[in-house]
């Protein structure tokens, strides 16, 4: 029984340690184009990817955001396209094992920052156990719960990038109403002044013809 339990604890923590390295994030600037490179070392993997725009240095941009991504397998076939995406998430399966490539382009004249996460699903020790009858339904449990937190924590990092992304498009929206109402403000006294003034001239004229 004690042995049992230490098997346990192990595959437990060889568990926890595989999920540390089977995640893959980063945030960049990209101007024309960038490109990531993810090694998958086993056929059949299931690779969830996901992305963000979190903002574009343009002021006063607002309708145009947007990155397209090219997914290419190890033998450079195309896997996935998209074109002016905001934001994605999405997953495939790796029918050939070695480098996946992620593409990024950028059409716009000015840089956006994106937010991109992989994330591949694989459990090392249930494959190289998977014979072993007694251990098969503890195996199957644990790369259950394995798989639930890669996820959890997946869908929290797109969640907050999501998050991100609406306060600095809330941020932005603010000013631009602020800058807006400052320059309607502007436009109604300028307009104002300018009756005062055609109406005092119109009363000087009449009353400059009335003395005559």
């Amino acid at each position: 029984m004690k042995i049992g339990f230490l098997e346990f604890v192990a595959v437990i923590l060889l568990a926890f340690l595989c999920s540390l390295n089977a995640v893959f994030g980063i945030r960049f600037v990209i101007d024309r184009e960038e490109c990531f490179s993810h090694n998958v070392k086993y056929d059949g993997d299931t690779i969830h990817v996901s992305f963000v725009v979190i903002k574009a240095d343009s002021a006063w941009h607002s309708g145009h955001e947007g990155v397209d991504l090219v997914v290419k397998g190890p033998s450079g076939d195309q896997i996935q396209d998209y074109h002016d995406k905001i934001s994605e998430k999405f997953e495939f399966v790796a029918h050939q094992k070695g480098v996946h490539r992620f593409c990024f382009s950028n059409r716009s004249p000015y840089y956006e920052t994106v937010d991109f996460d992989v994330h591949e699903s694989h459990f090392t020790y249930y494959d190289q156990h998977a014979k072993d009858e007694h251990f098969n339904p503890l195996l199957e449990q644990i790369s259950k719960l394995e798989e639930a937190l890669y996820n959890i924590q997946f869908e929290q990092h797109w969640l907050e990038a999501q998050t991100e992304r609406q306060a600095i498009v809330n941020e932005a929206m603010s000013k631009r109403a602020v800058h807006k109402a400052f320059y309607e403000s502007a436009a109604l006294i300028g307009a104002s002044v300018l009756q005062v003034y055609l109406l005092r001239r119109l009363f000087e004229r009449k009353l400059g013809m009335s003395r005559v």
